[in-house]
């Protein structure tokens, strides 16, 4: 299986900028599948979309956390992938996944051309808690293209809970059209578009320019900082924050690719 999530999946390989610790976030739930129902479908790029899901034995999660997805063909067939949450925790029901069409991806393929709301599939979470925000600490959260999914979840959380704790957001992406939650961004958020921008804009990748400022500025208590995007983008913007004087302990990474 070769499909590669918007959401990424949790894996955090050996680095230096990966710290130990993690928020403690378990239920008796988590571990057993669950029935879930499609219940809404929202496009937010050409490549992404939303995907909303009524789960009545949800027991909550943590901005941060993720889930495993399990689709079942007809003949038995079983594809699995993790799936980071883009929903704040509401105690609604229902949670979102924002997912990006990966080409002969088998589960992006079939959530881009054949899901419709109704649909049932199976989903086991929230799982891990090393990446996952209560909104107990001042947070810097640096995303780019599908890496800001769990992201998202934080800022909604935030503005939810109408938190007082700092936060800020800096996302990268290709250009505006492919700007994930484009509509929802606030004061909080800072756009970086790295191949197109609107006019005025300059194009290039997050740079010391964007990260060194908020470093300066940062509460008394200093950032808890969350990384989040490819392998690249993850070692990039690690070691922008450790330049600008952002304790490597306190840098948290999600990977995907």
């Amino acid at each position: 299986m070769t499909d590669t999530a918007l959401s990424p999946a949790p894996f955090t390989p050996p680095t230096r900028f990966a710290v130990p610790g993690r928020v403690p976030v378990g239920n008796d739930t988590a571990g057993t599948w669950q029935s879930a129902t499609l219940t809404e479908i929202r496009r937010e790029t050409p490549h992404a979309a939303t995907y909303r899901f009524a789960v009545p034995a949800w027991a909550g999660h943590v901005p941060g956390q993720h889930l495993m997805l399990r689709l079942t063909a007809e003949d038995g067939y079983t594809a699995q992938r993790h799936y980071s949450l883009a929903s704040a925790p509401d105690g609604s029901g229902h949670i979102e996944l924002t997912l990006d069409h990966v080409e002969g991806g088998e589960v992006s393929g079939w959530f881009r051309t054949e899901a419709r709301p109704g649909d049932r599939i199976e989903l086991r979470g929230p799982l891990s808690g090393f990446f996952a925000w209560p909104g107990d600490r001042p947070a810097l959260l640096l995303g780019a293209g599908s890496g800001v999914v769990p992201l998202m979840s934080m800022v909604r959380h935030h503005r939810a809970r109408r938190l007082s704790v700092p936060l800020r957001l800096l996302v990268s992406a290709r250009s505006p059209g492919e700007l994930i939650y484009a509509r929802e961004y606030g004061a909080e958020t800072t756009p970086v578009f790295t191949r197109g921008a609107p006019p005025g804009v300059p194009v290039g990748r997050i740079s010391a320019a964007h990260v060194e400022p908020l470093l300066a500025e940062a509460p008394e208590e200093g950032w808890e900082a969350y990384v989040c995007g490819s392998n690249g983008f993850a070692e990039h913007a690690s070691r922008l924050l450790v330049a600008a004087g952002q304790p490597v302990d306190r840098i948290r990474i999600e990977r995907f690719g």
